[in-house]
């Protein structure tokens, strides 16, 4: 198991009160970093992740709350961490709602948060967290993918979600091409179906489910020092699905 060393790095998750955010914010305080738990509207939940966090070894560990889809929420957020932690040096961006049904039954409203939370919030947190980045000349950023989008997978049902991971791996790529001569690398991790799904089909690749365990070993190599020179990528953690399966 790849565990970087992160000492004197501060990361921020966002979505990371529960689920698989909080799995990549306790396996990154387990490598020895400060860690910034976002929520929106789970306080409890990530103040409670954010205790777990320090258990595991991380120097401090601090909760933050605010919209990733408002420009000015996420100035809000990014400058409550940066008074309790310091500047973010790992981002990971996590939040992101998806929609099941036909895309002709999804209203508006949710039409829209798809698309923001799993698109706009990546772009607006990663542009919040570049300029420090590179002043610094060292980041690290990990978008949260879906593998149907590296696969072209297009359904009817969950549309807006396989539109916007769409545009998240499109987003990773071109990002890590703008800052290829900073310091920094940006890639996606992109899982098929986690854990805690009963969504989808019953016959898994492999037998199971990713777990978040399978997830946060991807990302804690996208944050290794020895991964200097991997950007602009994407790792499916799908168990080798293929469409064709489902």
């Amino acid at each position: 198991m790849l565990e970087p060393d992160l000492a004197g790095r501060t990361v921020l998750v966002t979505g990371s009160a529960s689920g698989v955010g909080r799995a990549f914010a306790l396996s990154l305080a387990d490598c020895g970093a400060s860690v910034a738990v976002h929520y929106n509207t789970s306080g409890d939940a990530a103040r409670e992740t954010a205790a777990d966090a320090r258990e595991l070894g991380a120097p401090a560990a601090t909760t933050v709350q605010g919209d990733v889809t408002d420009p000015d929420g996420v100035d809000a957020l990014f400058d409550a961490v940066e008074a309790d932690l310091g500047s973010v040096d790992v981002l990971v961006n996590n939040v992101g709602a998806f929609a099941p049904d036909h895309w002709a039954d999804i209203d508006f409203e949710t039409w829209q948060t798809v698309i923001d939370t799993n698109l706009t919030g990546t772009y607006l947190c990663s542009k919040r967290a570049l300029p420090a980045m590179r002043e610094r000349s060292w980041g690290r950023i990990v978008n949260v993918g879906y593998a149907s989008a590296e696969k072209g997978l297009v359904s009817p049902k969950n549309f807006p979600y396989f539109a916007a991971k769409q545009g998240v791996l499109m987003f990773t790529r071109m990002l890590a091409a703008d800052t290829q001569d900073d310091g920094i690398t940006v890639n996606a991790v992109s899982p098929y179906v986690v854990e805690n799904s009963d969504e989808y089909p019953d016959e898994a690749p492999r037998g199971r489910w990713a777990t978040f365990e399978d997830l946060a070993q991807v990302v804690r190599f996208f944050c290794d020092e020895g991964s200097e020179y991997v950007s602009g990528e994407n790792v499916e953690v799908d168990g080798g699905w293929l469409p064709e399966d489902v």
